[in-house]
Formats: structure tokens, sequence, C-alpha cells
């Protein structure tokens, strides 16, 4: 039995929980709302927030989600998790590719500082789950939670340090639904929380 068909198997309430958690906390969302939240702090005006956030969730999240939708009904991938190991590396390489590319693209229009920080991030992130997902299955829901409460931290101090239950909640609902192990999940958030408080810190 596959680790989604494993995950859809569950019943009840905390099985229930899982999966909302899971999926209302996924990797792709933060990389939507993270630039978002990030551009409106940083930019003069509301509208340049609008505006710089849009353009950044395209390139942080629609594209790369897009990847991953269309990579699964050609059947490249199992779901939308990307589940098994084996198959995260075409699509999480374009996802690598757009938020690049988008990098490079803030820096020469000359975007707030803070959301190229947080675009770097991003790419440090995923790049650092890309390389260690070609040889263990390490938590990018994890990854991606720590690094953005680290970063959200930064920006409105200490009190988001509480971020800390979500990401535990997070990892907890991997580990119940058969997708990643304490240990995966473990490292996962601890590798994103201290990528992302190093690069965000040192860019911003």
């Amino acid at each position: 039995m596959s680790v989604q068909a494993e995950a859809s198997a569950k019943t009840g309430t905390a099985a229930r929980i899982a999966h909302v958690v899971t999926e209302a906390l996924q990797p792709s969302v933060w990389a939507v709302v993270m630039p978002v939240v990030v551009a409106l702090v940083a930019s003069p005006t509301l509208t340049a927030g609008v505006g710089w956030g849009a353009t950044a969730a395209l390139f942080s999240a629609v594209i790369p989600f897009g990847a991953i939708l269309y990579a699964k009904r050609t059947g490249r991938v199992t779901d939308h998790h990307i589940s098994r190991r084996e198959q995260r590396r075409g699509v999480l390489l374009v996802g690598i590719v757009s938020v690049l590319a988008s990098l490079v693209l803030f820096i020469v229009l000359g975007a707030p500082r803070p959301l190229i920080a947080m675009i770097a991030v991003m790419l440090v992130v995923l790049a650092g789950t890309t390389a260690v997902n070609q040889w263990w299955k390490m938590s990018a829901h994890g990854a991606v939670s720590g690094a953005s409460f680290a970063v959200l931290t930064l920006l409105v101090g200490p009190p988001l340090v509480v971020g800390a239950v979500v990401v535990v909640l997070i990892g907890w609902s991997r580990v119940y639904l058969g997708a990643h192990t304490v240990a995966q999940v473990i490292a996962g958030a601890a590798a994103g929380t201290l990528l992302g408080l190093a690069t965000f810190a040192v860019i911003a």
C-alpha cells in the first residue's frame, strides 16, 4: 500500500485533523502567503505591496505547484505531496528554476530588500530540501513551515516564536498520516529554521 493510500485509510477525528493540517499548511500555501506578507510589510504603499506579493506568489507557488499538478496528471508523480521520494527531483527542480528566476527579476527591478531576502530563503530551503531528498525523505512540510516562522519572527519579533506550536502540529500530521518519520520532520523543521534565519538575516 502506498503512503497516500495509507493516509487515506486512516479514519476518526485525529485523522481528519491531520488531513486538514497537512493540506491547509502544505508548502505551496506558505509559498503564497509568505511573499505576500513580506511584500505588504516591506512596501511603502498597499498597492505596491499587493503587486510585489502577487508577482512573487506567481513564481514561488503558482508555477511550481502547477508543475506538480501537471506531473500528477501525466503520471510522473502519484500525488500532490509527492509522497514517493524518487519522484521529487524533477518537479522540485522546476520550483528551483522558477524561484531563482523571480529572485533575479526582483533584484533587477529593485524590489524591497526584505522581499528579496524572503525569495532567497525560499530558494535556499527548496534547494537544500531537494538535495537531501536525493537520498533521504526529509519533510518539505517541516522545512518550509520552519523557515516561514523563522522569517516571521525576525520581521515581527519574539512573539512569533509561538509559531513553533504550528510547526510541531504540522510535523505531527505528517507522522500520523505515515508520510514521514519523526526524524524526517524534525530534520526538516530544524534545517528550514536555521536556513531561514541565516539567509534572511544576512540579506535583509
